[in-house]
């Protein structure tokens, strides 16, 4: 095998691509920015127990692993960023109020999270700790969202079209509580209720009480718009708590100008998320684009239990859905040593231009700018020409 072969489901981005991610990336934290968050940069390695803590016990296979040659201790590089944050929030910054932090860097994965995925997601979120009310929750959703209104053209020309999907992780523990079950029948009701398994379902509920059996099975059929929450309420009546989630969720869906369904079994990230959660999906992609919603007891592990919310998407997965960018336009000029010809170079940099200084013997094919202007040197002076026929 060639030494310069990459591990599998690992890729080099390259030049235009490379710019586009970067560009996104900028758009994001400027939008995170805009709405009062603040940049934070954790490191990729960290002790192993500090990012396996808490709620990111359940990394633990997707997490690499080595040893430190200073210390001698176990080591891990992130294969997320919220138990960092977390981290950060408890410890470093520990204020008294709301807290409103963002970030945006490289994550790694022992295996792809889902079929064709990159093992290095590039890795965006934003998070708000200290504010238990449903407003910080519609403001992570609305942020979100105003991140994707980048997204001005899909592969074939038309703006991307996004969807919600609705969910709340306190409806299924609403629905268990009081019942004593073990773990491997909480594991199995779990993997059918998650694969909507119904006559899976079916089975492992005979042991249960006929209410909260019938109330289970019916959760598979509860999802799509409006009527799911009209339908939940007869189902979950018993429920307090169920019902105060479809309440949460009616609230959420009136503030959102994005069409929204809702998924009142889908309980993945059931170990992590305690109140609200969210999906933002849209065509061309198999998998949500962005997850997140609310995770109260992220600080636990910290000493530092209040309430947080976020959100987090891949810019890879996010950049194969849009349109690649129209080549930049350049200004081509000659390579001289020339005192008037550099400072005008210097000059139009300053305004946000880009110049290429050809130098002797550059063949500028391949490059990712379309040079439509260049620097004549006419009567002693130097001047911005347009080049009739743009050269690539």
């Amino acid at each position: 095998m060639s030494a310069w072969v990459l591990p599998d489901h690992i890729a080099d981005v390259l030049p235009s691509e490379a710019r586009h991610i970067e560009e996104l990336r900028r758009l994001c934290l400027d939008s995170a920015r805009s709405f009062g968050y603040e940049l934070i940069m954790p490191p990729m390695l960290e002790h192993l127990e500090s990012l396996l803590s808490g709620s990111g016990e359940s990394l633990d296979l997707q997490t690499f692993k080595l040893i430190d040659q200073l210390s001698g201790r176990n080591l891990g590089i992130r294969a997320d960023t919220t138990t960092q944050v977390a981290r950060i929030d408890a410890h470093l910054l520990n204020r008294p109020g709301v807290t409103r932090l963002c970030y945006c860097g490289p994550v790694l994965h022992t295996r792809p999270s889902k079929p064709f995925a990159t093992r290095e997601p590039l890795q965006m979120g934003a998070e708000i700790y200290g504010h238990a009310g449903l407003e910080a929750d519609l403001e992570v959703i609305e942020l979100a969202m105003s991140c994707l209104a980048h997204s001005t053209l899909g592969p074939t020309g038309k703006s991307l079209e996004f969807q919600i999907d609705l969910g709340d992780a306190r409806i299924l523990p609403a629905l268990l509580k009081d019942l004593a079950l073990s773990g491997e029948l909480l594991h199995q009701l779990h993997t059918c209720i998650a694969g909507k398994d119904t006559s899976g379902l079916k089975d492992v509920c005979k042991t249960l009480p006929q209410a909260n059996a019938t109330a289970l099975i019916a959760l598979l059929e509860l999802y799509g718009g409006d009527e799911v929450l009209t339908r939940g309420a007869q189902v979950l009546k018993d429920w307090p708590l169920a019902l105060k989630a479809l309440e949460q969720m009616a609230w959420l869906k009136t503030r959102l100008n994005v069409p929204v369904v809702f998924d009142l079994a889908d309980v993945r990230g059931y170990s992590y998320y305690t109140g609200i959660r969210f999906s933002v999906y849209t065509p061309g992609l198999s998998d949500a684009l962005i997850r997140g919603g609310r995770y109260d007891e992220v600080g636990a592990a910290f000493g530092r239990l209040r309430p947080a919310v976020g959100f987090s998407l891949d810019l890879k997965d996010w950049v194969q859905l849009l349109a690649r960018p129209s080549a930049r336009v350049a200004i081509k000029a000659p390579w001289l040593e020339d005192h008037q010809l550099n400072e005008m170079i210097r000059e139009l940099r300053t305004q946000g231009e880009t110049v290429l200084r050809v130098l002797p013997g550059q063949n500028t094919d391949g490059d990712e700018f379309v040079y439509d202007r260049e620097l004549v040197l006419q009567k002693g002076s130097w001047s911005v020409q347009t080049i009739s026929a743009p050269a690539t």
